[in-house]
């Protein structure tokens, strides 16, 4: 297989596809679409969004140190595409998309009640990286979808989500499972 040598870029994909929502009071609640995000430590559980400071969600982040995270679904992938294209010095969002906000256990920002994960997060840190700034984050709460847990054996089922993911310009639902963590190194049982 031949390779072509490219500019360098951002190239590592699928990434998630997220709305963020922030803001203190509901005169202020913006909902961004975010794929730059992950996960920096899982002890203490830490995160990041990378935002452009000419985003309008920006400056609210920025200003009240807190943002919730909300993975999106296919069912979501139409909104969650609007979120990322219109601004919300412009437009409500939370009105013109219908999502409900819900008020979150640590941080004033709310929750989107469609989501089926939403993970609150309070700000540690901003890194300066250039097009983006990077917000550190610690995780200080999660809400999960009850009808995604197993009462059988108390695990939450994600990958019954529907959740969507970002590639190169284009939304993508998430395919079918090809392992589990392990599994290269699993002891084979003996018939």
């Amino acid at each position: 297989m031949a390779k072509i040598l490219w500019k360098p870029g951002t190239m590592i994909y699928p990434v998630p596809a997220v709305m963020v929502s922030c803001g203190s009071v509901p005169e202020e609640y913006n909902i961004i679409t975010i794929s730059w995000t992950g996960t920096l430590s899982s002890d203490p559980p830490m995160c990041y969004i990378s935002v452009r400071p000419i985003r309008h969600s920006y400056q609210i982040i920025k200003k009240n140190r807190e943002f919730v995270i909300n993975l999106t679904t296919r069912k979501l992938a139409y909104i969650t595409d609007w979120c990322g294209v219109k601004s919300g010095r412009e437009f409500d969002k939370f009105k013109e998309t219908g999502l409900t906000p819900v008020k979150a256990s640590k941080v004033k920002a709310p929750l989107i009640e469609e989501s089926p994960l939403n993970i609150e997060c309070a700000v540690k840190d901003i890194l300066p990286l250039g097009s983006h700034d990077m917000f550190i984050s610690e995780v200080l709460a999660v809400h999960a979808e009850s009808a995604y847990l197993s009462e059988k054996d108390n695990v939450f089922r994600l990958s019954q989500a529907d959740l969507i993911a970002y590639s190169h310009g284009r939304y993508f639902e998430l395919g079918r499972q090809v392992g589990t963590f392990g599994f290269s190194v699993k002891k084979r049982k003996k018939k």
